[in-house]
């Protein structure tokens, strides 16, 4: 299983789970059975507050999950409606995340608590 992290900096698993989704400066793709990973730059960073499209952010790479600390309605039924899961990210590094999602302690991303804009808050992270 191929899944992504959007990280701040490119670290590989020492990199920072970032905060959101569409505003993430890069990716950390790991392929779960074998532990390696791809670092990639986030290809659609400067869109609009909204209009993320995450498979063009992620360079049109496939994968099978996204494990983020934020991602905005939109970004997060795109993702769905491909077949990618979306898991809620724990405060931490990659790596920190691969255990968890390896021992299926991460839970899915609702959309209860997608971002609902940065003017009057409604994110939850």
């Amino acid at each position: 299983m191929k899944v992504c992290f959007p990280t701040e900096t490119l670290q590989g698993l020492k990199s920072r789970v970032y905060s959101h989704f569409g505003s993430a400066p890069a990716f950390v793709i790991v392929d779960m059975p074998d532990m390696t990973f791809e670092e990639v730059g986030n290809s659609d960073l400067h869109h609009d507050h909204g209009m993320c499209q995450p498979l063009k952010a992620l360079g049109n790479r496939t994968i099978d999950a996204v494990v983020v600390g934020g991602i905005g309605a939109g970004a997060l039924m795109k993702l769905q409606a491909e077949g990618i899961a979306v898991f809620r990210a724990a405060e931490g590094t990659v790596q920190e995340n691969v255990d968890l999602i390896a021992s299926g302690k991460l839970p899915r991303f609702e959309a209860k608590y997608t971002c609902q804009g940065h003017t009057g808050g409604g994110c939850a992270h």
